[in-house]
């Protein structure tokens, strides 16, 4: 099997190695700084004793599963503590499929690539339903997608890189669905504490066997260095998704989970709504630049990006390269999402450099 590079990653190449000052617009890295009580916990573990520095439990700390699971309302024992919300949706995925109820996953588009990625590796198929212009999802375009040969139907909300928040009722039908053709709901929600809507509902609201829920603390707590992730099973499948967790990785980072664990006790939730108003702010600021450049863009209702369309350029590689070399600004190029966003750049307002960055594209494109 054959995969193929990132772009992701060639446009960060191409950026990191230009000859002139670039703005990063492309990752997914936060700006700000870590909660002061994650902060701690690293500083408290330190003088902790020889044992602390080994292996933790395969599915996590204890406390750790316990307090994810008394925040979310579910069993302890069905949450299982991965390297990020990437490994995450690679056991929902990889146990959906292993279910032998077919080989189909059913994906938006535009799409995160990583999630048909991870499909192609799993021996899986996708198929691809398109979302609106603000890139909402109907479930009743899902349903039609959706076939014996279904074996789980993946949702990011709040959704990269659109910035969608589904409401309830789309949650509900999703459900539904998985139910009616016995697949997995696969909830990507990593993006939960970037709501600027205020709409979010998570799919744990439904109760059913039938949806998998992933989270992380790379985003909310911006540590995307850290790789803290979790995943919420239904009971009956939890045992499998350990055991392929730990052939795959024997254990995660005992010093990760503990300062985790530090920050979910300590931190006051105004952390989190600075971080959304901070947000809140660079997206006006940066979709004034993008009208005074007569562009066409998405207003996130949630995450933390906002899709752009320019005039007579395309969002292709070629134009990505050119506007790092010519306006200093790296975005990531809509045809990465999929075919509905072709026409569409991609860029991550997690930089302090907003204002400039916002600048150069308006001199640019004016």
């Amino acid at each position: 099997m054959e995969y193929e590079t990132p772009l992701f990653l060639r446009v960060m190449e191409y950026a990191s190695s230009a000859d002139r000052d670039v703005i990063d617009m492309v990752s997914g890295n936060p700006d700000w700084d870590p909660p002061d009580a994650l902060r701690d916990g690293l500083r408290e573990y330190v003088d902790l004793e020889p044992a602390a520095f080994q292996y933790p439990p395969s599915d996590g700390l204890l406390e750790l599963r316990e307090e994810i699971a008394a925040r979310r309302g579910v069993e302890t024992e069905q949450v299982v503590v991965t390297h990020g919300a990437g490994e995450a949706n690679y056991l929902a995925m990889a146990r959906a499929l292993e279910r032998d109820r077919g080989e189909e996953v059913v994906l938006t588009d535009p799409v995160y690539p990583y999630y048909p990625g991870k499909t192609t590796m799993l021996g899986g198929t996708q198929t691809f339903v398109p979302t609106d212009d603000r890139g909402q999802l109907d479930p009743a375009d899902v349903r039609a997608a959706a076939s014996e040969e279904t074996a789980a139907i993946v949702a990011n909300s709040p959704n990269n890189p659109t910035g969608a928040v589904y409401p309830a009722e789309t949650i509900r039908e999703l459900v539904a669905i998985a139910e009616e053709y016995d697949a997995v709901l696969i909830s990507d929600e990593v993006y939960d504490h970037f709501d600027l809507s205020g709409t979010f509902e998570s799919a744990l609201s439904v109760d059913s066997d039938h949806r998998i829920v992933t989270n992380s603390f790379s985003k909310s707590m911006a540590i995307t260095g850290f790789r803290v992730g979790y995943v919420i099973v239904p009971p009956h499948l939890a045992d499998d998704v350990r055991s392929r967790h730990m052939l795959v990785n024997v254990a995660g980072s005992r010093p990760s989970q503990y300062a985790v664990l530090h920050a979910l006790w300590e931190t006051d939730p105004t952390y989190y709504e600075r971080k959304r108003e901070l947000l809140r702010e660079r997206v006006e600021t940066f979709t004034d630049a993008l009208e005074a450049a007569g562009a066409e863009y998405t207003t996130p209702q949630g995450s933390f990006y906002v899709m752009a369309r320019f005039d007579d350029y395309p969002g292709t590689l070629e134009n990505v390269f050119r506007l790092i070399d010519e306006a200093g600004v790296a975005g990531m190029p809509g045809e990465a999402f999929g075919d509905s966003r072709t026409e569409w750049l991609r860029f991550a307002l997690v930089s302090p450099r907003i204002e400039e960055a916002a600048r150069r594209l308006a001199d640019y494109f004016e």
